[in-house]
């Protein structure tokens, strides 16, 4: 059973309440035995041999028998799906490993002798990817928020606990003013737990939250929660201990921390490479003075310092830390990347910038060069960045753009060496020693340039939601193809970032393995016109809202692609495999879908007026009320035969327009939709 759920939905602590309610309650019918996923650095070919390893107790060693014993039944709990450090990742180390899962428990399905079950968790985007080849004999349930009933047990239990009317709290979260936002975050335990100790402390009051919707509200909440866990939640030895320490400086030690973990990709860091990154900052660096000083000791200060915010000492031990929860660490780390976008933007006094560009440019790297932007960080990322309205977000846009262009083009990684990704990669390694795999040359170098595409193309989604009315022209548009304010245009640019990433496998020990991997959730409302797109593979790529305007996908894999509302207008669709891609209302004026594969693809409301259908595979798809005015289903010539469109029984031209002018419609289609009838 694959247990789903998003952060901070509760999937960890279930682990370990269930894991100690199966110890009290079946065992020994059932023996629980609970592993973190994050633990296991490195996957054997054999998935008995993995869990062997991962347990490391003699039992597990020294008897070869261990899981042939009809007297003992194992329940595996494995906490952490998608935190799992493994051997292979960029080809297919992911449903590999659950198809070894798979494969453990159909074995145990026929050996009476190994009645063992497994149990996974893991947040739901980790399956994203590889949900089309699952095993069939695993289930798949999720962790719901909080349901009425449920969060008012969790109220009144929090009003005894607190010696106070749980109501009070209640009708400040289920008050119509609250942002709708806000009332969903409610039903998550861990924020639910936050507002109610931020409640308790007077931190959360309904007028916080006039005017933040969406994601602000999110953001206003961690916000919120980081300043009243450190003003008001230290215990009482740190108060002691560095009550005179500003909680400015603590907090930038914390977001240092924050980017430390998540680019570890370990969930958790060591303090020696916090403390190596603190000594680029040099009003960090004045903090520990003051603080060692003011212990009088040798123990060294960030510890102490660490221990303000929810950390705990990490699996390597007393050099090593993590957060208790790691929502709070993406928090930071989004916090951390905000401080350097300002501050690489600021204007100099006699330059454009108030940073040198060798500077800037290691700093890309350094702030970029693994996989830290996940789409939960990226949310945070944009409103922090927003909302600062002094910040000159068109001088961010103008350097990132030439980084952009700079690097697509090979300047940094053709550089002699000690180039910035050999750099950067060297410093990883030392940073981690105890990774199997690290990141190469290669995989720092596209990690980086995918990461500054992820905030450009964010910078280019805000300018368009938030056009003035003077404005008829995004000012942060970014086209991947384009370099701003010149008449550059490579149309190819886009296809060798891709081939180039795919080829890499840049994801090695993190959660992706391909350009679509990464990218995908970051390409909607995205500028990718005029492009040469041929044989790319961008399965599952959101492209929703996209201009993809005379773009060229012929051959290309866009099964389960998100089109939804896209200007496709005169795209070039043929030989592509599109199974389960979603039309609904994109705009396919002109465009060529000859021997197009839409199977069950979504095409209702799709304005398909003069595209050409011949040859495409039309079975299952729905194409509800879509417009096709002079359309052409005529027979094409392919591979030296001739063929035409293809339909089933399970086609659906419910409310189709336009089919009395379409040219070449096959007269079996006309006979069953009535258009043969004078």
């Amino acid at each position: 059973m694959f247990v789903q759920g998003g952060p901070g939905r509760g999937k960890s602590v279930f682990c370990r309440m269930f894991a100690d309610w199966v110890r009290r309650n079946e065992h020994p019918r059932w023996t629980p035995i609970l592993i973190r996923l994050r633990d296991v650095v490195v996957l054997s070919n054999d998935f008995e041999e993995t869990l062997a390893k991962a347990i490391d107790r003699d039992f597990a060693k020294t008897d070869s028998g261990w899981l042939t014993d009809r007297n003992v039944n194992f329940l595996f709990i494995l906490d952490g799906f998608d935190e799992l450090l493994m051997e292979g990742r960029t080809s297919g180390g992911l449903d590999r490993f659950l198809d070894q899962v798979g494969r453990f428990q159909e074995q145990c399905a026929r050996n009476a002798e190994k009645n063992h079950r497994v149990l996974i968790t893991g947040r739901t985007l980790s399956l994203q990817s590889i949900e089309r080849s699952l095993p069939p004999n695993l289930e798949r349930v999720e962790i719901l928020p909080m349901d009425d009933d449920l969060q008012s047990q969790w109220f009144v239990k929090w009003g005894r606990l607190m010696g106070q009317d749980p109501n009070y709290l209640k009708g400040i979260l289920k008050d119509p003013r609250l942002p709708d936002r806000l009332q969903e975050l409610a039903r998550e335990p861990l924020l639910l737990y936050l507002l109610g100790a931020m409640h308790r402390d007077g931190a959360l009051r309904l007028e916080m939250f006039d005017g933040a919707e969406g994601a602000k509200a999110k953001v206003l909440i961690y916000e919120t929660a980081l300043d009243w866990v450190l003003t008001q939640q230290r215990p009482d030895w740190l108060n002691r201990d560095i009550a005179e320490l500003d909680t400015d400086s603590l907090r930038r030690i914390l977001m240092e921390a924050g980017l430390c973990v998540v680019q570890s990709g370990m969930e958790f860091a060591r303090i020696s490479a916090i403390e190596q990154r603190l000594q680029q900052d040099s009003a960090a660096n004045q903090f520990l003075e003051a603080a060692q000083k003011k212990l009088a000791t040798d123990e060294t200060p960030l510890r102490n310092a660490l221990a303000a915010f929810y950390m705990q000492s990490g699996r390597q031990g007393e050099g090593s830390i993590e957060f208790v929860h790691k929502s709070f660490g993406e928090f930071l780390c989004a916090e951390r990347i905000v401080k350097s976008l300002i501050d690489w933007c600021q204007p100099g006094r006699n330059r454009e910038y108030d940073i040198q560009d060798a500077e800037f440019c290691w700093g890309v790297y350094d702030l970029l060069g693994c996989h830290v932007l996940t789409p939960e960080i990226v949310e945070y990322v944009t409103v922090l960045l927003t909302k600062h309205k002094d910040v000159r977000l068109d001088l961010l846009h103008k350097c990132l753009y030439d980084f952009y262009w700079r690097w697509s083009g090979g300047e940094f990684i053709d550089a002699p060496p000690e180039n910035l990704p050999q750099r950067k990669m060297r410093l990883l390694r030392e940073q981690m020693p105890e990774r199997g795999e690290h990141l190469g040359q290669r995989e720092v170098d596209v990690c980086t340039g995918l990461n500054v595409m992820i905030i450009l193309l964010e910078l280019h989604r805000y300018g368009l939601g938030n056009l003035s009315d003077l404005e008829t022209k995004n000012p942060y548009i970014f086209h991947a193809c384009s370099r701003p304010y010149s008449e550059d245009f490579d149309e190819f640019r886009i296809h060798r970032l891709i081939s180039i990433s795919d080829g890499t496998g840049y994801g090695y020990g993190f959660k992706y393995s391909s350009f679509s991997d990464l990218m995908s959730p970051f390409l909607h409302s995205s500028d990718l016109s005029n492009t040469y797109l041929k044989r790319v593979l961008l399965a599952g790529a959101n492209l929703r809202s996209a201009n993809l305007f005379n773009a060229d996908f012929t051959s290309a894999q866009l099964n389960d692609v998100d089109f939804h509302n896209t200007n496709l207008h005169n795209a070039d669709f043929t030989g592509a495999l599109l199974c389960d891609a979603d039309f609904q209302s994109a705009k396919l004026t002109d465009a060529i879908l000859l021997s197009a594969y839409l199977r069950n693809a979504n095409l209702r409301k799709a304005d398909l007026r003069k595209a050409y259908l011949g040859d495409a595979i039309l079975q299952g798809a729905d194409l509800r009320d879509a417009d096709l005015q002079n359309a052409d289903f005529s027979y094409a010539v392919l591979s030296g035969r001739f063929g035409c469109v293809q339909w089933d029984e399970h086609t659906n031209w419910n409310g189709v327009v336009g089919l009395d002018t379409a040219i070449g419609v096959p007269d079996e289609l006309k006979q069953q939709l009535g258009l043969d009838r004078p």
